[in-house]
Parts: C-alpha cells; sequence; structure tokens
C-alpha cells in the first residue's frame, strides 16, 4: 500500500499543476488510510477547497487545527475555508487565532482584508490588504483588491499610490485587467487605462462578461460609436450575465437618447434583488433618464431615493467618518483677517504667465464648458480636476504657519517651498511645453481663494456663474462619492445651505484680498458663445484662436473627461440646461429665500418666469 504522505505529497504536485481530478483521486485514498495524518488532512481540504466544497473543507481543516492548534498556517487555511463557506464570524475567529499564533504573510492580510471588506468594516480591511501589498508587491490580485477598497473608502491619495504600482504586477487574469482599467479610469488616469483594455481586448480567449466590461469602459472613454457597435454584435445573454448585460444597455441607451428604453432598463434592475448600497447605482441614472423624459415628479423622487440609499450605504460602511454635528460647509468659518492681509507683502511673486488660470464655482456651473474651449488652444494646459491647490494648503501647516489668518506670517522661502511643492504635483500629471500656462480647474478652490492669492496673487481666476436654482438642481442629479458631498447633497435644503455659504464665503474673502477676477455667467456664455468667449480670452491676455470656439470637438479628440459632465461636453454648446430648475420649481421655491442675496447680486430676480421652462 503506497504511503499517505507520499499520496498527499503528490496530491500537492497535482494541485500545483493544475489537475484537480488527479489531485482528488490521491488525496482521498490518503485521507481514507490515514485520517489522523496531518499532511493527507491538508492535501484532502485543499483539494476540497479547490473544488469549492467549502462547508466540507472547513470540516476537515478543522481537524486539522484540532490535532496542531499551534500551527498558524492551518488555523488561516480554516479561515479561508470558512470564509468561502459562508461563515464570517467563525472565520474571523480563526484568523485572529492564526494571528495570535504568529502568522504574517501576505496571504493571511489579503485573506483577513477580504473578510473584513466583506464585513463592510473598510478601514481595517484598507489597512490589512496595505500589509499584504506591503509583502507582496507584485501580486495583481492583492494589488486590485487593495486599491479596490481605498477607492470604496474615497481615500483619493492612497487608491493612486496603490494603483502607480500596476506595471509591476503579476500573474493577470482578465478579471484583474478589467477591474484595474476600471479603477485607473475613475482615478482619472485614462492612458494607463487604455493600455490595460487593449491587453484584456487582445486576449485570445472571448466572453460575453469580458466584452460587456470593455464596452462599458469605451463608452466611458467616449468612443461612443465603437460601444454601440460591440454591443450590437453580442449574443444573448445567459440568464447570469443578464444584471451586467442590462446595465451596459442602459448606459448606451442613455448615451444615444433613448431615455425611455434607459429608464425601463434600470426600472428592470431595481426588481432584482439588488442590496441597499448597491440600488443608488441605479437610482441616479434612473433619475436622470425620467427627467430626460420630462417625467419630472418621477424624477424628483427618484432623485431623493437615490440620495437616502446613497446615504444609508455611506452611514453603514463609514460610519466612522461621518459627523453629522459638524457644520455643512464648515470651512466657509476659516477665512482671512483684513489686517493681517493688509501685510503681505512679497515683491518677487510670480508674474500673471508664470502663475495658473484658476476656474473655481460651486460645481455644475459650467467650469467644464469653460475649460474645454480653454484648453483647446494650443498656449493653455488642463488636468481635469485636481486637489493640488488643497494639498498646497496643507503644506502651510507643515510650516507652522496658521492657514489662513495669518498668512503674514508666510517667508519668501516658505512660499517659494510651497509653489514648488504645487508645481510639482502638477508635473506628476503633465508637462507644460515652453511657454504654456496651466489652467487649474477645481470647482470648490473658490474655498481656497486665500491660498491663490497668497501664492499666485498675479493670477487670474474664472468665477463660473449660473443660476443658482439651476446649480441646486444639477448638483442633486449627481452621484458623488466624496463623504462630505454626499452629506450636503442629501437634501435640498442642505444643498442651498452650502451654496449660499459657499458664495457668502467667496465675496467676503474676495472683498479683503481683491483677486484678479472674471466672473463667467453660463447663462450668457452658452447663449452668444463667441464674443463671451473673446471677453475671457482678453481677461486672460491671450491671442485668440478658432480652435476655442470647437470645445465638443477638443473634448472628444481627449477622450476621457473626469467630470460628471463628460457626456455632456462633447456636445455642441447649447442652452437646452439654462432654466432646468423650473420643472422643479414646486421643490426651490420654499428654499428661494436663503438665495435672495445672490439671486439679486447676478439679477436673476429680473428674469422672466417662463424663461426656458420645458
Amino acid at each position: 500500500m503506497t504511503d499517505p504522505k507520499q499520496l498527499a505529497q503528490q496530491a500537492f504536485a497535482a494541485l500545483r499543476r493544475g489537475d484537480l481530478l488527479q489531485a482528488e483521486r490521491l488525496a482521498q485514498p490518503a485521507y481514507r488510510a490515514a485520517p489522523r495524518e496531518p499532511l493527507a488532512l491538508h492535501a484532502y481540504a485543499a483539494v476540497l477547497h479547490a473544488r469549492g466544497s467549502y462547508v466540507d473543507a472547513a470540516r476537515v481543516f478543522q481537524r486539522l487545527v484540532d490535532l496542531l492548534p499551534a500551527e498558524s498556517a492551518h488555523w488561516m487555511n480554516l479561515a479561508t475555508a470558512q470564509r468561502d463557506a459562508g461563515d464570517p464570524e467563525a472565520a474571523l475567529h480563526s484568523y485572529r487565532q492564526a494571528y495570535q499564533r504568529g502568522e504574517r504573510s501576505a496571504d493571511f492580510f489579503f485573506n483577513a482584508g477580504l473578510l473584513l471588506a466583506d464585513r463592510k468594516e473598510l478601514d481595517a480591511a484598507r489597512e490589512h490588504l496595505r500589509e499584504a501589498a506591503r509583502r507582496a508587491p507584485q501580486d495583481a490580485e492583492i494589488g486590485y483588491q487593495y486599491a479596490r477598497v481605498c477607492f470604496a473608502c474615497v481615500e483619493v491619495d492612497e487608491t493612486q499610490a496603490a494603483l502607480r504600482a500596476w506595471r509591476g504586477w503579476q500573474n493577470w487574469t482578465p478579471q484583474l485587467l478589467a477591474g484595474t482599467a476600471g479603477l485607473l479610469l475613475q482615478m482619472g488616469e485614462q492612458a494607463d487605462a487604455e493600455v490595460l483594455i487593449a491587453h484584456l481586448d487582445a486576449l485570445p480567449e472571448r466572453s460575453l462578461e469580458r466584452e460587456l466590461q470593455i464596452i462599458g469602459m469605451l463608452e466611458r472613454l467616449n468612443r461612443v460609436d465603437e460601444a454601440q457597435r460591440r454591443f450590437a454584435a453580442l449574443p444573448e445573454p445567459e440568464p447570469a450575465q443578464q444584471v451586467r448585460c442590462l446595465m451596459v444597455a442602459a448606459q448606451l441607451a442613455a448615451r444615444a437618447g433613448r431615455h425611455d428604453e434607459a429608464a425601463a432598463h434600470y426600472e428592470a434592475l431595481l426588481q432584482l434583488p439588488v442590496a441597499e448600497e448597491d440600488r443608488q447605482q441605479f437610482l441616479f441614472p434612473l433619475a436622470k433618464a425620467l427627467d430626460a423624459r420630462g417625467r419630472y415628479a418621477e424624477a424628483m423622487h427618484t432623485a431623493k431615493a437615490a440620495h437616502e440609499s446613497q446615504w444609508q450605504a455611506m452611514a453603514s460602511l463609514m460610519r466612522n467618518r461621518i459627523d453629522e454635528q459638524r457644520p455643512i460647509m464648515a470651512i466657509t468659518a476659516y477665512g482671512c483677517e483684513a489686517q493681517d492681509v493688509w501685510q503681505w507683502q512679497e515683491p518677487d511673486a510670480p508674474d500673471t504667465a508664470h502663475s495658473p488660470i484658476f476656474i473655481v464655482a460651486f460645481p455644475r456651473s459650467g467650469t467644464t464648458l469653460l475649460e474645454q474651449a480653454l484648453d483647446a488652444h494650443p498656449q493653455l494646459q488642463t488636468m481635469d480636476e485636481q486637489p493640488f491647490l488643497q494639498k498646497a494648503v496643507l503644506r502651510f501647516e507643515t510650516h507652522g504657519l496658521s492657514y489662513p489668518d495669518a498668512l503674514a506670517q508666510a517667508t519668501p522661502d516658505q512660499l517659494a517651498d510651497i509653489r514648488r511643492y504645487y508645481w510639482e504635483l502638477v508635473s506628476s500629471k503633465l508637462q507644460l511645453r515652453p511657454g504654456q500656462r496651466l489652467i487649474d480647474k477645481n470647482p470648490l478652490n473658490m474655498l481656497r481663494l486665500p491660498a491663490i492669492v497668497r501664492l499666485f496673487p498675479n493670477a487670474p481666476i474664472l468665477l463660473a456663474v449660473r443660476h443658482p436654482c439651476d446649480v441646486i438642481i444639477s448638483n442633486f442629479f449627481q452621484h458623488y462619492r466624496a463623504p462630505e458631498f454626499v452629506r450636503l447633497c442629501r437634501d435640498l435644503p442642505s444643498l442651498v445651505l452650502a451654496y449660499r455659504k459657499a458664495f457668502d464665503y467667496w465675496y467676503e474673502q474676495a472683498a479683503i484680498l481683491q483677486p484678479r477676477v472674471l466672473e463667467v455667467r453660463y447663462e450668457s456664455f452658452v447663449a452668444d458663445f463667441d464674443r463671451q468667449l473673446r471677453a475671457v480670452a482678453d481677461f486672460l491676455e491671450l491671442p485668440w484662436d478658432e480652435a476655442m470656439l470647437r470645445p465638443a470637438d477638443h473634448a472628444r479628440a481627449k477622450g476621457f473627461i473626469s467630470t460628471p459632465s463628460y457626456s455632456q461636453v462633447v456636445q455642441p454648446v447649447n442652452t437646452k440646461a439654462v432654466g432646468r430648475w423650473r420643472r422643479y420649481e414646486a421643490d426651490m421655491l420654499p428654499l428661494l429665500g436663503e438665495l435672495q442675496a445672490h439671486l439679486q447680486r447676478w439679477r436673476y430676480l429680473d428674469e422672466p418666469a417662463a424663461q426656458n421652462s420645458r
């Protein structure tokens, strides 16, 4: 009779070759012949796990830890089997036992991290997966899962850092290629994403799931015709592929303007068993589709349901990050003091030509259209929305400078260091050609006006202004991820309060700081595009270039646009969005008092009530 240990060793060798059938033929008799032999137990449990018999695998691994309770690896294997068998509490206990016995392998931190992610303990999961990635930096699955959880935690910098290592990852699978490409797209890394999409598309074996993933990403890259063509050529999906197929069909229908079809698809998706945290993925685009079809009461009802679903998911996943007692737009409580600003001096501050052009606003005020028109000019270059000014603000604190109330204490060397840091961040995203100027478009940099003026006192600033009610409604229909913005968009009164506080702050600080600013009124900009754009060019001291009049062509040529308006900005300039709020006048009228000062400031109160209310 063959030695059970020898059979077990041969079974492990078969598993390593991927020959599961042979491994089972060897492991099963080894286990039957010596049910208390650790190697035989281990081999049989590993085969059961590879076969998908997780409950049986956990039962055999349990016998193994009963025999050798001091062996940490056996506890880890038991935990993984228990997790796959759907027993997370038992798995968590077993992982803890493994850790207490000294288990510190990358596999341990990886599997424990996945369990914590399944339990919605995202911060703890991120810590475990970070350690796994540190110990196994070339493992593609570990790297991807680490980046995915960072993204779920809305940890932007850490997500970017995790994804930066992708070129060194090994052991790729089609699923990992697709998942990593999708994350890179979400983070605005278009070039890297397209490299992985090309690798995915070049794989010899094809599947409907993979084709659907590629099609969805092509649409996001504004390669719409290609996406539509490939979708039309797909075979009929199997039942297991129905959800993914419906999602892509809805995405493409909405992009083609077939909003009734898109709404029907999203409504069908909502009829399926869907976790509460996933319902928001269908509710937000459904609200937009209903709005596009003129079903305004249903659209508003759906948007409210979407925000409630998102809030519940956010509260569950990030309960440690949401401080409901913190005032909305708390940043607006911290401004410059006039007596400090009067002392600001720096004779050698950068001139206009060596300063960024800042585009600021409350989100959804037309900044992307303005940005793309300017980016078409050969002397300008944008970097999409980046948090680089925000990071520069944090640099003040590293120099012991109280921001923003005591910046007169900043020395020329300190200011030069902060500027150098800002430009280093910019250079990580793009390389300006000689003579080119940077466009830094990040709407809520309006709340960082003190930093702009202290660092770049000669920088031109474009403040995009749009009817406050149109801005509020447009934001309410958006699906944001940042926890603070999720909170302030949760309902219309919160949004109105945030908007009012943002502009109260801007005008209060602008009165003290006296920035170089041009207000660009959205309604005038789209109605008389040529004349208004020429006024912007004059303000920026730019020679005129006809390419600026074709922002849609420029946006299509770029492909990826990292804002919610990516599908609108590739359309010709039009006035369709003007007066959109009138569709929801009943919801907005009780809130107009909060906006009265700014409506009056910009003379929106003088406009006829029926303006473009379709």
